[in-house]
C-alpha cells in the first residue's frame, strides 16, 4: 500500500468508510436517478475506500456490476455503450414522467430544458469500445 494513501487515524478512516459507503448508496440510486450520476459517487467512494478500507475499495473494483464503470473510467476516461444508452433511456423517461406528472406549465419547461441539458452533456462523454483481444480502447462518441 502506497504511503501517501495511507491514513493513520482510526476515526478518520470511519469517516471515510461512511463517506464511501454513502457514495455508493447514492451511486446505486442514481442508476435509477439521471440528477444523481452514478460514476462521480462511484469515484468518490473508491477515493474514500482507497484511504478508509483497501478491502472495501477491492470489492468495489471487483464488483460485477460497479467495478465496470469505474475501470472504464479509471483506465480510459469513459464510459460503455451500454451505460451510455441506459443512462439516456433512464434520464427520458424520467423525466417524461415528472414532466407528465407536475401541475404547472413553467415546471413542464424548466424539465423540459433540464433533460436537454442533461441529455446534451450526458451524450459528450466518450464511448469505450471492447475488442475482441480483451483490450478497449476510449473513442470519442460519433454525435458531438
Amino acid at each position: 500500500m502506497n504511503e501517501d494513501v495511507k491514513v493513520h487515524s482510526r476515526i478518520m478512516r470511519y469517516v471515510l468508510v461512511v463517506i464511501g459507503w454513502l457514495a455508493v448508496a447514492l451511486g446505486i440510486i442514481g442508476i435509477f436517478l439521471p440528477l444523481l450520476p452514478t460514476t462521480p459517487f462511484l469515484l468518490l467512494a473508491s477515493a474514500c475506500f482507497m484511504r478508509g478500507s483497501p478491502k472495501l475499495n477491492q470489492w468495489l473494483h471487483q464488483h460485477p456490476q460497479l467495478g465496470p464503470i469505474l475501470v472504464n473510467w479509471h483506465q480510459h476516461g469513459a464510459v460503455t455503450a451500454v451505460v451510455k444508452r441506459r443512462g439516456m433511456i433512464m434520464i427520458v423517461l424520467s423525466f417524461t414522467f415528472s414532466i407528465v406528472m407536475v401541475p404547472l406549465w413553467w415546471h413542464k419547461v424548466m424539465l423540459l430544458i433540464g433533460m436537454a441539458v442533461l441529455l446534451w452533456c450526458f451524450n459528450r462523454l466518450p464511448v469505450v469500445e471492447h475488442r475482441s483481444d480483451s483490450t478497449s480502447v476510449a473513442e470519442p462518441d460519433e454525435n458531438p
